[in-house]
């Protein structure tokens, strides 16, 4: 019954915090010990369902350092926390349709690892963000400001858009509120007509 939507956004505007939103329970428990060793106050999101693992339980963890999960070179897919395992599922149907997409997991959205999305969206030319959050103050904005500032390509946000949190299953309100690998999939295949 409990949610929250706008988080990262108010996090973020503090100064001096680092926010991280980890993608399944073995990288939750190394952000966990990163955050521990971190100087400095960390927000450290994670949710209550079942989610599949899928990231080693050895992994290195630096906060402040992106993760790619899949080489690509026609659009560039920024995701962040649950919705990682949505982004790789996007991958695999756009790749069934002859698309290839880059796959990273922004685990820390403050600081953002820039480099590695000015050198992925290089690659690939546009670029969609998906995530649990509001379109506005989240992973989004902030690969969008990187974007702006940096390397401008055209962009689309798979997010909750403008609305409050609501009671049900968590792949009813993936649905409800367009957070599903088909949503990417059309997000991914729009900005690469519009490149």
């Amino acid at each position: 019954t409990h949610q929250i939507l706008e988080d990262i956004g108010l996090m973020q505007m503090l100064p001096g915090f680092t926010v991280i939103n980890p993608c399944d329970y073995n990288q939750t428990k190394a952000a966990t010990i990163a955050a521990a060793n971190h100087q400095g106050p960390v927000y450290l999101r994670f949710g209550r369902p079942k989610w599949p693992v899928f990231t080693p339980e050895d992994q290195e963890f630096v906060i402040g350092k992106a993760w790619k999960i899949s080489e690509g070179k026609d659009v560039s897919i920024f995701a962040t926390g649950h919705m990682v395992v949505k982004a790789i599922e996007a991958a695999n149907q756009l790749e069934e349709q002859g698309i290839s997409a880059e796959v990273i997991n922004i685990h820390t959205i403050k600081p953002l690892d820039r480099e590695a999305v000015i050198e992925s969206v290089r690659k690939t030319g546009c670029a969609v963000t998906a995530e649990e959050h509001q379109r506005l103050g989240g992973l989004g904005s902030a690969i969008a400001q990187v974007l702006a500032e940096e390397h401008p390509v055209p962009l689309s946000f798979v997010a909750v858009q403008d609305s409050f949190g609501e009671s049900g299953t968590t792949e009813q309100l993936l649905t409800k509120y367009g957070l599903q690998a088909s949503n990417i999939v059309e997000a991914a295949r729009s900005v690469i007509s519009r490149k």
